[in-house]
C-alpha cells in the first residue's frame, strides 16, 4: 500500500513509516497503555517495521496518535496498538483514525479484521463496524512464556494485545 496523507483541521493522519516518532509511541504504549505496558523499544520497532502503520499528527508535527495493522494484505488484517495522546482526545481524531483505517483496508478485500478492546466497543462498532465475533468457539490464542522458549524476557515480554 502506497503512503497516504489526509489532513483535517490542524491534524495530519499519515501513513508513512518515515514521519513515526517512535519515542512517543514506545513511551505511551510501554507506559500508559494496559495492552503493552513494558513493551521493549526493540520488540515495538520490530513490529512497527513489518506492519501497515497510521501515525495522527497535531499542526506542529508532534505526533499525538498511532495505529498499526498486523495484515496479509490479501485475507485478514489485525488492527491493534491504537491510541490518541490524552491532550487530544474529545476532538473526533480516535473516530477519524478507525474509519480511515477501516476504509483503507477495505481496498485490500480482506475477509476478515479483527481486533480487540477492553474499553473501546461502541467506536470500533459505531465507527469501524466491528462487532462480537460470531464463533468465538473457533478461535484459539497460545500465549508465549519467554522463559520456557529460552529467549529472553525482555524480546517477548508477557503482552495483553
Amino acid at each position: 500500500m502506497e503512503p497516504f496523507e489526509r489532513q483535517r483541521g490542524e491534524y495530519v493522519l499519515s501513513s508513512d513509516k518515515a514521519k513515526l516518532d517512535i519515542g512517543t509511541i514506545h513511551r505511551y504504549l510501554a507506559g500508559s497503555s494496559y495492552w503493552a505496558k513494558g513493551r521493549s523499544l526493540q520488540t515495538m520497532a520490530i513490529g512497527i517495521e513489518h506492519s501497515l502503520c497510521f501515525g495522527l499528527y497535531a499542526a506542529s508535527g508532534a505526533q499525538v496518535g498511532f495505529a498499526r495493522v498486523v495484515t496479509d494484505q490479501a485475507t485478514f488484517a489485525w488492527i491493534c496498538d491504537v491510541f490518541v495522546l490524552e491532550p487530544h482526545r474529545g476532538k473526533g481524531l480516535g473516530k477519524w483514525l478507525v474509519q480511515t483505517i477501516v476504509g483503507q483496508l477495505e481496498l485490500m478485500n480482506p475477509k476478515r479484521m479483527v481486533l480487540a478492546t477492553q474499553d473501546a466497543h461502541g467506536l470500533y462498532s459505531k465507527y469501524g463496524g466491528f462487532e462480537p465475533l460470531r464463533n468465538p468457539e473457533r478461535w484459539m490464542e497460545r500465549l508465549r512464556n519467554p522463559l520456557d522458549s529460552g529467549q529472553s524476557a525482555e524480546r517477548f515480554p508477557d503482552e495483553q494485545t
